[in-house]
């Protein structure tokens, strides 16, 4: 059987990424192709120009399939925004034949569905975060257990509509289908945590240009999920304030002589700029420029800590946090994220990757390249391609990636 062919489109405020993999015999992935382009018509996550996003993600695929020599036709789709929100709730049925198969495990995951949802809402994922059975709790995979009970609980993760329609438009207008939308988050975590991590507790932070996409992970499965309307492009926006220049030259700036810990920049450290109203380019101090920096990345950590805990999990996170997206890259921004958190922080970046990666590597594209080792695990669940609920499983399914699927996703 041939390898499968898997697609993933990151559409992000500053850039959109489309990558063409193969999934290898040994489950890995080998890039074919990708196609990077940047963002037109996308705010924090949100369409705000359909034809500016049309054109920009149209390019991005059209890069794509000139690079991997291949059509596409279908693709996993990444999600973000402020518009995301999610909730935990319980599913509860009878075990008709006192043993437990994968009609059971979906009619729980339906009963867990079935919550009052707005009609201007869309479920993306539910995800599954413990059965129990019989009152026995903390059961990763129910499969085969005799009972007569079987309990779950349950992550939902909903968004807005209208907005999910309008990404969906966008992507068709250049003849592709949304074979689904992923979190930023859940897709990133894919392409960067360790098993150790998952199992301890650990936050998957990806900071983009326009939002911060946070979610919880403990003893393997999603606990919490949350979007911030804060990103990388709150620091541009203080530098070009600041030192009265255009957006895009704070934004090169920021990339050069961005520093989030003044105690590593010298007092009297200068660079040179044109500034507004300037005939002559000025020198900037970039001790000065770098205290403007550290106090905004202060701020977001800040907001983050306040999220973590109001989500009443932040005592079970001893692996800390894994930062990734493009703001991750500024200089020192871990050892702040430490400094403010008080828990351990690393940069984490794509990593197994083979074929055309030379561009990949960064952790600006953990989300691209978790959108591919998801598609993965649905083909490893899925290969008919036709569909990933329980009652589609294969009865000749291995079990431990069965066990992958419920412990991670289930849509």
């Amino acid at each position: 059987m041939a390898s499968p062919i898997v697609v993933g489109i990151d559409i992000g405020t500053t850039k959109i990424c489309t990558l063409v993999a193969r999934v290898e015999s040994n489950g890995r992935v080998h890039v074919l192709g990708s196609g990077i382009e940047p963002s037109q018509g996308v705010r924090k996550g949100i369409i705000v120009d359909i034809n500016a996003a049309t054109r920009a993600i149209a390019h991005s695929i059209d890069k794509a399939e000139r690079s991997s020599g291949l059509e596409i036709t279908s693709a996993l789709v990444s999600l973000a925004g402020a518009h995301i929100a999610s909730m935990n709730t319980q599913g509860v049925v009878t075990v008709a034949e006192s043993v437990i198969d994968a009609l059971d495990v979906e009619r729980a995951m339906d009963a867990a569905r079935a919550v009052s949802i707005p009609k201007n809402r869309e479920v993306v994922h539910v995800i599954q975060r413990d059965f129990a059975v019989d009152g026995q709790n903390g059961i990763a995979l129910p499969l085969g257990m005799h009972g007569n009970r079987l309990e779950v609980e349950a992550h939902i993760i909903t968004a807005a509509a209208s907005t999910v329609d309008n990404l969906r438009q966008c992507v068709a207008e250049s003849g592709v289908g949304v074979s689904q939308f992923v979190l930023n988050p859940l897709a990133s975590a894919e392409a960067i945590l360790t098993e150790n991590e998952r199992e301890m507790g650990v936050v998957v932070c990806d900071i983009g240009g326009g939002t911060t996409d946070m979610a919880l992970i403990i003893e393997g499965e999603v606990w919490h999920t949350m979007v911030l309307s804060v990103g990388g492009n709150h620091i541009t926006s203080d530098i070009a304030h600041g030192l009265r220049i255009p957006f895009s030259q704070a934004e090169e700036i920021k990339i050069r002589y961005g520093h989030c810990l003044p105690s590593e920049v010298a007092p009297d450290e200068s660079f040179r700029v044109k500034s507004f109203g300037e005939e002559k380019n000025v020198d900037i101090n970039r001790h000065t420029m770098t205290e403007m920096i550290e106090a905004r990345i202060e701020e977001i950590f800040g907001i983050m800590l306040k999220e973590i805990k109001r989500s009443g999990y932040d005592g079970l996170l001893p692996a800390g946090m894994v930062l990734t997206g493009g703001s991750s890259q500024l200089n020192g921004i871990s050892e702040v994220a430490s400094r403010v958190l008080g828990m351990p922080v690393r940069i984490g970046k794509p990593e197994n990757l083979t074929g055309n990666v030379a561009e990949l590597q960064g952790p600006e594209y953990a989300t691209s390249v978790g959108l591919a080792q998801w598609a993965v695990l649905m083909s490893e669940v899925n290969p008919s391609g036709n569909g990933s609920e329980a009652g589609q499983l294969g009865e000749g399914l291995d079990w431990q990636k069965m066990k992958s699927l419920f412990k991670r996703f289930l849509p």
